[in-house]
């Protein structure tokens, strides 16, 4: 088994976590804030913008099931990359689209799968590939979201397409 670990953000973390959660070889999805400069935010601080740190997940999962590529792929497919410090009506830097790598590998995956998501998208992709410096964990409240709350609102409205989208587009990769 080689467990590798992505932080990732494309918008509200409910989303990323829904979906990652929902595939083969995810091991374990961990909602937080990173790229930021404000030690241990609170999410009430981080959607107020002030403190620089996005909404990510950190996306843990056995390569030998799920290819590296397809998390990735996975990614790009359920974000639009290409809007700039939103996704949706979620606005701010917090839901920019982010990846946020711990060595030069993945700074080379993640550019790799920048590269390769641009040719499905026709406008230019926004996302930012960065390093990581510090990754602090959400509220427990956020952790695994919508499945403790599937018929919340912003579940039902913006979580179940995207977790269906990739349902569709990875279907082999789907628990």
């Amino acid at each position: 088994m080689a467990i590798e670990t992505y932080v990732l953000g494309g918008g509200c973390f409910w989303c990323l976590d829904a979906v990652y959660r929902d595939v083969k070889g995810v091991i374990d999805v961990i909602s937080g804030y990173a790229g930021g400069e404000t030690p241990h935010p609170t999410y009430e601080q981080v959607c107020a913008g002030m403190t620089g740190h996005a909404e990510v997940v950190a996306v843990s999962f056995d390569d030998e099931i799920v290819p590296a590529d397809v998390i990735l792929d996975i990614f790009f497919t359920l974000h639009d990359p290409t809007q700039l410090n939103r996704q949706g009506n979620d606005i701010g830097t917090q839901y920019r689209s982010i990846m946020l790598y711990r060595n030069a590998e993945q700074r080379q995956k993640f550019e790799e799968a920048l590269a390769r998501a641009q040719t499905w998208w026709p406008q230019p992709i926004v996302t930012r590939v960065e390093p990581i410096t510090e990754f602090f964990e959400a509220e427990q409240y956020h952790q695994n979201f919508f499945a403790k709350n599937p018929n919340q609102g912003y579940c039902l409205a913006v979580s179940v397409p995207k977790v269906n989208k990739v349902r569709a587009a990875f279907a082999k990769f789907v628990r």
